[in-house]
Parts: C-alpha cells; structure tokens; sequence
C-alpha cells in the first residue's frame, strides 16, 4: 500500500478508520508523512480526548524538573490547605501525586459522577469530595477521567500559574506548537458539542467555570502537534537540540508500573502513558476515537493521528504498525 492508497483506504472507509482526520509522522526533527481527511488541514485541531491525560504526566513532569513539585511521593492533599476535608475520611490524607499517575488513587463512587462534576462551579474541589474512601489505597487500576482532575489544581497550586499557561510557555511553545486557548464555556449543551462536533476545531482546551483545565479530556491540537511531542518523548525530553523535560522524569513516566487488563488490550502502564508491549520500545498516549501519540524508539518514529470522536475506537497501535510504519520506515 502506497501513500495514495493509504489515502484512499481511509476516506472510503466505513469502519475503524472511517473518523481519522489528520496523520503526521516525525523522524530526525522532520515531518516525513502527512495527510489530512474531512476537509481538515495540517493547521486544524481536534479534540484528541484522553491524549490529554499524557499531556498532563509531560507537565507534571516540568513541574517536578523545575522545582514546583518536589516528586510524585508528594502527598496531594499538603496542594490544597484551604479544603476542608469531610468528615470521617481518613485515606485523602495518604494519596500521592504517584497515585493520580498511575490510575491507583481511590474513589468513592462505583461509576464516575459527570453530572456532579461537570455542573460544578469547581471541578477540582468537587473531583476532591469524591478522593479517598473507606477501602483505602489498594495499588488496584481504577481508570478516572474525572479523577485526573486533581493533577490541574496541584500543578496550579505548586507552581502560581494557571495550568494552560504553564503548559503554553513550557511545553507548547519549546516545541514550536502554537499557544493553546482558554475555550470559555463549560454549561451541559456546549460540552456534549465540544465532545460531539467533527468540524475542525481551534487550538483550544476545555474548562470549568473557574478557568481550570480539564485534565482527563478536552484539549483541541494537530497530529502535527502530536508529533512533535512524541518526538520530545523519543529524545530523552529534547526537541530541537534545547530540554524540555529531565531524561530521569520520561524513563520513570515510561516505566511500566502496572500491568492492564483484557480491556486495555493487556497493555502496561506508566504515568497515564501506555506501553503496549513488554518486551519493544513502543509508547503511547492514548485517546478516544483513536487520537494517539506514538512512539517507537527503535524505529526512530513519532506518530500523530487525530480523529473525532466515535465508539468503541481506542487503541491505533496496530493500524499504525501495520498501515503507517510500512511507508515511512525504509
């Protein structure tokens, strides 16, 4: 399969593929693939879901390079002294920011709570009500889109900033990706749009009322984007010969922690970026609809692939090893 083929393959898909907007591929500090679908071009942004959850273990790891955060054994609670903590609860006190990375802190609720959360002035606070729990840390998987949110107001409180602004002036901007914007609106309407909407999309992030970043979803970027910060990761944390993050933070994030299960395709787990291989040198932040940063150490390639949402699509490591690697890699 050729590239003209690959291009056509995907536009007259009706499966899988069918919602791939925008793929891009980096190799050396170069883009050596790109292409675009649904009328998107290489400039537009898409909302890439749960690639924000690895976007947020890229800044936390600033945020321990520059001295804000001490490690990721830093008690979460000493980040809001002013939360008054509810009564009886006694696990809140012993959750780390290492518990948030890895998906192991503890909640108290059987399905996540959207509408408590989502309709609050506050999501971070509220996202706290629910942190801890009569069953304590018990090193057990508990995926959390909402609880996630908690690693926004530590890196906020850690650091005086204002987490997109954070990110803007010491990620995005250190790999040449233009500043992302503040979306604004946060009422039930606009976030099933935000969600739901396949046009192209400014480079944006959703937020609450409060002007805080989501942190599980939400933030709107390129495959180009994607890629470069891929190509970060492949280099050790260095992009254009300058360091963004520390060598020692990206081989903690990678280091696989946990091993999933079957409904995470038994892929291991770092700080929220996924190994899915035990034995290769493959990572990957991971999104609905099959948004994805990929990232191959031995092949040298960093991929993007941006898609809107859609069900049931998650994991786009084997289309790319099978549709993508086959063109680039000689």
């Amino acid at each position: 399969m050729n590239k003209q083929e690959l291009h056509e393959y995907i536009e007259g898909s009706r499966k899988n593929e069918s919602n791939i907007c925008q793929i891009s591929a980096m190799k050396d500090g170069e883009f050596i693939f790109d292409d675009c679908w649904h009328d998107f071009k290489t400039s537009d942004a898409v909302n890439v879901m749960s690639v924000t959850k690895g976007i947020m273990g890229l800044l936390t790891g600033i945020a321990i390079d520059k001295g804000y955060i001490l490690d990721v054994n830093r008690k979460v609670i000493d980040y809001f002294p002013g939360y008054t903590v509810k009564r009886g609860e006694k696990t809140i006190y012993d959750v780390e920011i290492r518990h948030l990375l890895t998906m192991t802190a503890p909640y108290k609720y059987r399905s996540e709570p959207w509408t408590k959360i989502c309709t609050s002035e506050d999501w971070t606070r509220t996202t706290l009500d629910f942190l801890g729990g009569r069953a304590g840390i018990t090193g057990e998987f508990k995926y959390a889109t909402l609880g996630i949110q908690i690693l926004t107001g530590v890196i906020e409180q850690a650091t005086g900033k204002r987490c997109i602004d954070f990110a803007n002036e010491f990620l995005f901007r250190p790999l040449d990706i233009p500043d992302v914007a503040e979306h604004g609106d946060s009422d039930k309407d606009d976030q099933l749009n935000f969600i739901m909407n396949k046009a192209p999309r400014k480079r944006e992030w959703y937020t609450d009322p409060k002007g805080a970043v989501m942190a599980g979803w939400g933030i709107c970027l390129s495959a180009q984007d994607l890629a470069k910060m891929g190509e970060m990761v492949l280099h050790d944390g260095v992009y254009g010969g300058k360091r963004v993050l520390s060598e020692a933070y990206l081989q903690d994030m990678l280091t696989p922690h946990l091993k999933l299960g079957r409904n995470f395709g038994n892929m291991y787990y770092g700080y929220l970026w996924y190994k899915p291989f035990e034995d290769r040198e493959v990572y990957a932040a991971i999104g609905a609809g099959g948004n994805i940063i990929y990232v191959n150490k031995e092949k040298n390639i960093t991929v993007g692939v941006t898609g809107t949402f859609k069900p049931m699509i998650f994991d786009r490591v084997e289309f790319i090893e099978t549709r993508i690697l086959p063109l680039i890699v000689q």
